[in-house]
């Protein structure tokens, strides 16, 4: 999937949870990106999934017990070539308590104090039933995690049982842990969907959107170290756990938003209706023949943002290169924008794209392939602008 982990170790520490079936699967996603990761199981992790299915998954001899190895001192000790991260997951509330009480009494526990005492990042993602994260010493001991620098994930919360957020959740944590970090201590609002304005109170008009793109972007800006949220109108992707959504439906919904906020980057992808009717109240009678509407031009929203640095979006159809540059630049210096990603629809499909990354005096950069790889290079010509 991409080369974000490329050299990293991470230890994976699975414990006592039924959530630990999941971690064949976590394992080759971290994989996927580039990772080596190295597993570690307590003894109860071990009557839920069996070593070898984590042997199989991770290509390597899996932690059952310290020995005469010292395992938890060559992989997360304060050695030349110590691992890069401790990913705990799934974490139990026993587990949790007994790393915020320095107690180490199980592989993981022990890998866990020897990495924090080493300084390696560790990452903690709990998974138990909802009444045992209510209880006041549990909330306690995560609060005591916090403090310690262990990055604790919120966890998903259904039908009273605390599950493992994500795996796209936990992976893109792991990256933005590891990573580049040139977006840290940044304020990025990411701006997508389409807008739905009403004709009637059953009936809408709206844009060709899905929201992918913007997704893609804002998670690759929350991988680069930003603090991201993400406002996302009518939208036909999964929105990430991971960033801070707002969901708006109209162009008065979003003109709405857009007074209110204030950011570092701001990147509007977002189909925002142009033109919108005045809506009927109630339902247009459907035995109608004809029916008309008037539509009324909609100010430019983009034009009105406050940020230090904003990234405005052009979409066309059947337009040579030369043209696309030249509507690009038109739009960076009406809504003073610092670069302008611009493309065709006919280069989009599910999953890719095709876009000019262009800069207000006309310099442009051509990126393609999945929109998870363009957001990344998006996010690489706003740091090198930056």
């Amino acid at each position: 999937m991409s080369e974000k982990l490329r050299g990293r170790r991470i230890v994976l520490g699975i414990t006592g949870s039924i959530a630990a079936v999941e971690c064949v699967k976590l394992c080759r996603e971290l994989i996927r990106h580039g990772a080596e990761v190295h597993v570690v199981m307590s003894r109860d992790a071990q009557t839920i999934i069996h070593p070898w299915a984590m042997e199989f998954a991770s290509g390597k001899k899996v932690v059952a017990e310290i020995d005469g190895g010292v395992q938890h001192v060559s992989l997360c000790g304060d050695v030349p070539d110590k691992a890069d991260l401790l990913l705990i997951a799934p974490a139990t509330a026993n587990t949790i308590s007994k790393i915020a009480c320095g107690i180490d009494d199980t592989t993981v526990t022990t890998f866990a104090t020897t990495a924090i005492g080493s300084g390696i990042p560790v990452i903690v993602v709990p998974a138990m039933h909802g009444t045992m994260i209510a209880h006041k010493a549990v909330q306690e001991n995560i609060g005591k995690l916090r403090k310690m620098g262990v990055t604790v994930l919120q966890a998903e919360v259904e039908e009273s049982r605390l599950k493992m957020p994500s795996m796209d959740y936990i992976v893109s944590t792991v990256i933005a842990q590891l990573g580049k970090r040139d977006l840290k201590g940044r304020r990025v609002l990411v701006i997508a969907g389409a807008t739905m304005e009403p004709i009637d109170d059953v009936r809408a008009v709206t844009n060709k959107s899905s929201g992918e793109t913007g997704v893609e972007i804002a998670k690759a800006a929350y991988e680069r170290g930003a603090e991201v949220e993400l406002w996302m109108g009518r939208a036909e992707v999964t929105l990430p756990d991971q960033i801070k959504t707002v969901r708006y439906s109209s162009f008065k919904d979003l003109e709405k938003l857009v007074k209110t906020k204030r950011a570092d980057i701001v990147f509007f992808p977002a189909a925002v209706s142009d033109y919108s009717p005045r809506p009927v109240p109630g339902k247009i009678d459907s035995g109608h023949s004809k029916v008309e509407l008037i539509l009324k031009r909609n100010p430019k929203l983009i034009d009105k943002l406050r940020a230090k640095f904003k990234v405005g979006f052009k979409a066309q159809a059947k337009v040579t290169d030369e043209q696309l540059i030249k509507e690009a630049v038109a739009l960076a210096k009406r809504s003073k924008c610092n670069l302008v990603v611009a493309n065709r629809v006919e280069d989009v499909s599910r999953g890719k794209t095709t876009v000019l990354v262009v800069e207000s005096d006309g310099d442009f950069e051509k990126l393609e392939g999945t929109k998870y790889k363009v957001a990344d290079g998006i996010i690489d010509a706003v740091v090198r602008s930056i």
